[in-house]
């Protein structure tokens, strides 16, 4: 018994620290800003971050019809989604939701200055509408974080 407790202490943080897997097989086409397949070992908090649209925090439509500003604030919120814990680079799967995907590069550009090079899995869909007329983008993102082990007091 002495020995399995062992080998679980030394295991834990393995598990618990396990790193995002982002990987693109050869058999596929290079992805252009995601990844096609995104892997979380181990034991993981999962975040799940509702579509989020062009809104300020008072409610009010920002750039309505513009695909480019509704992206900017689309991702800023996201963003302040986000900091309850998590980051952009934590995120594993993202949906995005479009009316017109001939405005997909303005979504494509403003999405790769907050990823970067970590890019989660990701599906792009042209909609015919969302919630509200002047809505024409929605974003939804995953994010995956390792769980911090707790101490639980004892008796």
């Amino acid at each position: 018994m002495k020995r399995l407790l062992i080998a679980a202490f030394i295991a834990t943080p393995v598990l618990f620290f396990a790193q995002v897997k982002r990987t693109n097989p050869p058999a596929l086409s290079k992805p252009t800003g995601y990844a096609h397949v995104v892997e979380v070992p181990g034991p993981a908090k999962m975040v799940f971050i509702a579509g989020q649209i062009a809104l300020d925090k008072d409610g009010n439509v920002v750039g309505a019809g513009d695909m480019k500003a509704q992206a900017e604030r689309v991702f800023k919120n996201l963003e302040a989604a986000l900091a309850a814990g998590a980051k952009f680079t934590d995120v594993v799967k993202m949906n995005t939701y479009v009316t017109d995907m001939d405005k997909a590069p303005a979504v494509r550009e403003v999405r790769a200055k907050y990823f970067g090079e970590t890019t989660p899995a990701s599906t792009l869909v042209q909609v015919v509408k969302l919630a509200r007329p002047e809505f024409v983008l929605e974003i939804e993102v995953i994010a995956a974080l390792p769980n911090v082990a707790r101490a639980v007091p004892t008796k």
